[in-house]
């Protein structure tokens, strides 16, 4: 049985304007400042698009800077921390584009002798890093980085940069991860980690200690934690599937969940039914909520599968849910 609805939204897949001749090949990710500027990571030609929330163009940087993007977030500072998963580093930015601190080394993955970006080959973990998915800040100023692709840690720094501590390893046991991909922490610092290919989210103490895990999620690529609700970002299983994997009987496809703080299940839309249309998803990969409860869908639509022609071209890669009540 579905969940009675909390709130009702309105989905709209065209409510942002590109300059002229502008496209993005797909939106990797999407965060949201303290003005609800949005800010969209893409694999396009201008790797960082700034709109406002009604989706006017207000600027865009980062071209020449980036091997593949990833992962965006704004801390309480409104600096962005993006992650550059092929090119093996996260780094810190003003919103304007002034690099203020970099994390790992550029170019130069750590050795965890994995083939490619198949975690299935991770043979060993190691330190920082190798395709490095997301980040959370803590309210003391530390920074928590998803190591996921070619890895399996969480890693924690201090305000500063230096490496305080590691913890996980490639398995599906507690503490475990098989691509840890999305992190967010909640008001009371505990540690939401998205551990994809095990489809669950676990929830960790900030020294590393696995407190829990919620299972009734399918392929989690990204939290995000807002007016004391979790919003999951779900890949479900039609879209980004290993060679030689499969899915399970009567599986979903790309969706959103909204659980409380506690575990249960408030909300869920999408399924995957009709990807391409508003509302729906193919491959969602990031989510952010805005301070007016309006909710941003980024997904991978091409490397994902778009490119293989499982969606057309023109499916959207990003998509905004307007809070219409509650």
């Amino acid at each position: 049985m579905k969940p009675a609805p909390d709130r009702e939204f309105e989905a709209s897949d065209r409510w942002h304007s590109l300059p002229a001749g502008w496209s993005w090949r797909e939106a990797t990710s999407v965060a949201v400042d303290s003005k609800d500027n949005v800010y969209v990571f893409n694999r396009g030609d201008h790797p960082l698009i700034v709109f406002d929330r009604d989706g006017k163009f207000v600027r865009a940087w980062g071209e020449g800077r980036f091997n593949r993007p990833h992962g965006i977030t704004i801390d309480r500072d409104d600096c962005l921390w993006l992650t550059d998963d092929g090119g093996h580093a996260v780094y810190k930015h003003t919103t304007d584009g002034e690099r203020l601190l970099t994390l790992g080394t550029p170019e130069r993955p750590t050795d965890t002798g994995v083939q490619g970006m198949d975690y299935r080959t991770i043979r060993h973990t190691a330190g920082p890093f190798h395709f490095p998915c997301n980040v959370a800040i803590a309210s003391d100023g530390t920074i928590f980085v998803a190591d996921g692709y070619g890895n399996a840690r969480i890693h924690a720094f201090s305000s500063s940069g230096a490496l305080l501590r590691s913890w996980g390893e490639s398995g599906s046991g507690p503490g475990q991860f098989h691509i840890p991909h999305g992190i967010a922490i909640a008001p009371d610092d505990t540690i939401f980690v998205a551990d994809r290919e095990n489809s669950r989210l676990q929830r960790f103490d900030t020294s590393g200690r696995q407190l829990a895990e919620w299972t009734d999620v399918a392929r989690p690529c990204q939290v995000c934690i807002r007016h004391g609700k979790v919003y999951v970002a779900e890949l479900g299983f039609r879209a980004g599937m290993w060679p030689g994997t499969s899915a399970p009987p009567d599986a979903t496809g790309g969706r959103v969940s909204i659980f409380d703080l506690n575990g249960n299940l408030l909300q869920r839309f999408g399924g995957g039914s009709i990807p391409t249309a508003p509302g729906d998803f193919f491959a969602p990969h990031d989510i952010a909520v805005d301070s007016r409860g309006d909710v941003y869908v980024a997904e991978v639509t091409m490397s994902a599968g778009g490119a293989r022609g499982l969606v057309t071209p023109d499916c959207h890669s990003l998509q905004k849910f307007r809070l219409v009540n509650s």
